[in-house]
């Protein structure tokens, strides 16, 4: 497994928090030394380039949606002033972030994205059960890709995790990310969010998905989660297709059980694909 895989991963679960050089190589079982070096030849970048890059990143599109106070934005991009996370925006960008934040688009913003992990099929792919799921209620932060745009999912799940295990009305300890609501141009609403009893009382910015009852393939994913991808494409490209199965107009979803660490990525977790009786 390719170890920038698993740095890139770990980075875009955690830019938002104070991360080092260190955890990141350590994430990937390297030294800093060699993370550094094998991170430069397989992106084109540095380490450090590509982390001031994200937050940078995610701290435009807070802008570019009219935040009201840039000193909390530069507070939580890591910057202990105004003054310093003007600098490294206007180096990052070559505007202001007043100017990103009055022309209210990222058009002309040269935005670092989430690098791309593998994407090649997997050989051993685990022959799938068959599971009678019951009716779910899934609760949490929802946002709308589409394939370009998938690679920020990560940073959805960073958002959640401090309300997982805090959610009014959550059963257990899983973790669900749920994709639904797609269109013909392969468009999808993504949740990461958990099970709940009821939709009654929950922060009026989470998304909420009802899931009824419906059989389903469940397929084991026992690598690290930078290699979730492969798997993906394995299910769709080349199980479902060869199988004479046929998927259900329904959604699908990851099942992230307690023995998923979401620090490390590892632990695996649980594809469950919806499928015609």
């Amino acid at each position: 497994m390719n170890p920038v895989e698993k740095a890139i991963w770990f980075i875009e679960g955690h830019f938002a928090e104070d991360i080092t050089l260190d955890d990141i190589a350590a994430s990937a079982g390297l030294s800093r030394f060699y993370m550094s070096r094998a991170f430069a030849v397989f992106t084109g970048c540095s380490v450090s380039g590509y982390l001031r890059g994200r937050r940078l990143t995610e701290a435009a599109r807070i802008l570019c949606n009219g935040a009201p106070d840039i000193l909390c934005v530069a507070l939580d991009a890591g910057y202990s002033s105004h003054e310093a996370f003007t600098r490294a925006f206007r180096d990052q960008f070559g505007f202001t972030p007043e100017q990103v934040r009055a022309q209210g688009h990222l058009e002309n913003i040269p935005l670092v994205e989430a690098l791309k992990m593998d994407e090649s099929f997997v050989v051993n792919l685990e022959t799938p059960r068959i599971v009678e799921g019951k009716p779910l209620l899934i609760a949490g932060i929802g946002a709308r890709y589409n394939c370009e745009t998938s690679k920020a999912i990560p940073s959805q799940w960073q958002r959640f995790a401090p309300h997982f295990g805090h959610v009014s009305g959550q059963v257990g300890d899983v973790g669900y990310g749920v994709c639904c609501n797609s269109d013909d141009e392969n468009n999808f609403d993504y949740i990461a969010g958990v099970e709940v009893t009821d939709f009654s009382d929950l922060p009026a910015e989470f998304s909420r998905v009802r899931i009824p009852a419906q059989k389903y393939l469940v397929f084991a994913h026992r690598d690290h989660i930078s290699t979730i991808r492969s798997t993906m494409m394995t299910i769709w490209g080349k199980y479902l297709p060869e199988s004479g199965h046929e998927v259900a107009d329904a959604p699908n979803f990851e099942r992230y059980g307690p023995e998923f660490d979401p620090r490390t990525g590892n632990g695996g977790l649980e594809v469950w694909i919806p499928v015609k009786n």
